[in-house]
């Protein structure tokens, strides 16, 4: 890749950043309440999987214990 390219590729980058961050700081409201959302979605799947784990725990110790 020849510095004009990479310049040019780096501008390209740099000017998408600025208007990614200019529609986040437009829409503030939405974009906290997508970013909640998202918090809450992963925080709902780890909870899901430590409660299955939990119970496969113990669901096998009671078969052992059989």
């Amino acid at each position: 890749m020849r510095a004009t390219e990479a310049t040019a590729w780096g501008h390209a980058i740099l000017e998408g950043s600025r208007a990614a961050l200019t529609a986040i700081a437009a829409n503030a409201l939405r974009s906290a309440l997508t970013a909640l959302g998202i918090i809450i979605g992963v925080a709902a799947v780890i909870a899901v999987v430590a409660v299955m784990q939990g119970l496969s725990g113990t669901i096998t110790r009671q078969l052992d214990d059989l």
